[in-house]
């Protein structure tokens, strides 16, 4: 696993009080961890401060799982997402 993949696990578990272990790439953050709307804005606030990276909040909107926020987040970083920054 990526120190990027283990990084957001560890973010996302925290924020939402979840067993890391239970964050797989198809684990639905609202389905299967009980997210709301205003918790994965909270979790992609932390990311920004955490990691640099800014997600608008129609970015942040769109993301539904764990492999949604890796790639979206993987993607500013490397700098293939269109809003990068």
């Amino acid at each position: 696993m990526d120190e990027l993949t283990e990084r957001l696990r560890t973010l996302v578990a925290q924020k939402l009080n979840a067993a890391a272990e239970r964050i797989r790439p198809d684990t639905d953050l609202v389905a299967d961890l009980g997210a709301d709307s205003l918790a994965i804005v909270e979790i992609m606030m932390a990311v920004e401060d955490e990691l640099g990276v800014l997600i608008q909040d129609d970015e942040a909107e769109r993301v539904r799982t764990f492999a949604d926020a890796v790639a979206l987040i993987a993607g500013k970083q490397d700098g293939t997402h269109p809003a990068a920054g």
